[in-house]
């Protein structure tokens, strides 16, 4: 007998899988849990093909004292993956169909999910891979209508970043910070997952961007993904040099990610009316503020987390028109920790992806 990591509860394992286990503060253990039972009514089961790092992953892995969740936790956040069975009242999909799911068990009932804004659902049951049990495991069942169907042209690797990281810069740029053509915004980090993908989206509906880098190489890099201007922000202070491309007028949209090192510069880049869009805070969650500047300078500042199933969707008809994620690596599954590893230490451009199927490339 050994312990189920998806039920908590002991468990035969007549049938075993793999599955990725957090077991303690920076602890991991690749163990073998029983397998999903049939899928019920309303459920699907998911072959997973490819699991995508995020600072969530990081943060799970750390440790975090706000997080209620109970060891061992099967880890991962972002996936995709393949029907492998339905329910009994399950017609949307069909075995062998290539899917995504969404992370966050949602109610489907409460006023915010009935209006598509599933980010702010009242009742939201926990984050799979944080709080619950996650994707890093060979197979699991979930609820079809977390499910979402990736479309013809796309990889199962490409796809397995929509769920977080495409969707997320999705919800940002266009649902909370409205970017339009001809605007000008300024991206920090680059070279993260959301930064690479912030620079093609916006790119892409013709804003001009500026981004922020660590080194000379990611600069290489982030102008060949099309980006205008890019800032070695440790060889120059990136507000002085906005100011100067801007001709002192300032952007019209900060994508703020990186919190506390450059929340502060990031206001002083903005024009008059200026948005800031932020939702992450991987250099510290606090910072203090100038109330007569942001009510004089008149800016508008929007917290941002995660995302709706509609951006997930959008995310993938990108996708499939040709706006592909930037892919730093592969690892496979017995080397997830390698991955995060990575991921902290800010060596990236683009994403990470731990690999079900696909030889590892790094």
């Amino acid at each position: 007998m050994r312990r189920c990591a998806n039920c908590k509860q002991p468990a035969a394992m007549t049938h075993a899988m793999r599955a990725l286990t957090i077991v303690g503060d920076r602890k991991l253990e690749l163990a073998e849990v029983a397998e999903p039972p049939p899928p019920g009514p309303g459920e699907v089961q998911i072959r997973i093909a490819a699991v995508a790092l995020n600072h969530i992953d990081v943060w799970g892995w750390r440790g975090m004292a706000f997080a209620k969740r109970k060891l061992p936790l099967i880890a991962g956040a972002e996936a995709s993956g393949e029907i492998v069975a339905t329910g009994p009242d399950v017609t949307a999909f069909k075995p062998g169909d290539g899917v995504v799911m969404y992370g966050g068990l949602t109610c489907g009932i409460c006023k915010a999910c009935r209006e598509g804004r599933d980010n702010l659902c009242e009742n939201i049951g926990g984050i799979m891979g944080f709080h619950l049990d996650g994707f890093a495991r060979e197979r699991l069942n979930m609820p079809s209508r977390l499910t979402i169907p990736v479309p013809a042209g796309v990889t199962l690797t490409d796809a397995a970043c929509a769920p977080i990281a495409f969707s997320t810069v999705q919800h940002m740029l266009f649902d909370n910070a409205a970017l339009k053509a001809g605007e000008t915004v300024l991206v920090h980090a680059g070279g993260s997952g959301i930064g690479t993908a912030a620079i093609k989206m916006a790119k892409a509906i013709g804003a001009t961007v500026i981004t922020t880098v660590g080194d000379d190489a990611k600069a290489a890099r982030a102008t060949a993904l099309g980006a205008d201007h890019v800032i070695n922000y440790r060889t120059e202070r990136f507000e002085g040099v906005v100011r100067k491309l801007t001709a002192k007028k300032g952007v019209d949209v900060v994508f703020e990610h990186v919190g506390a090192e450059t929340f502060n510069g990031s206001l002083l880049c903005l024009k008059r009316g200026g948005r800031l869009v932020t939702c992450g805070a991987t250099s510290g969650p606090s910072t203090t503020l100038n109330l007569m500047q942001l009510f004089q300078q008149q800016y508008r500042i929007i917290g941002s987390f995660g995302a709706s199933m509609r951006n997930i969707r959008e995310s993938l008809a990108k996708m499939a028109a040709g706006l592909t994620p930037v892919i730093d690596s592969e690892f496979a599954l017995a080397d997830f920790e390698r991955g995060l590893e990575r991921l902290e230490s800010r060596r990236v451009f683009g994403k990470i992806i731990i690999s079900f199927k696909a030889p590892p490339r790094q």
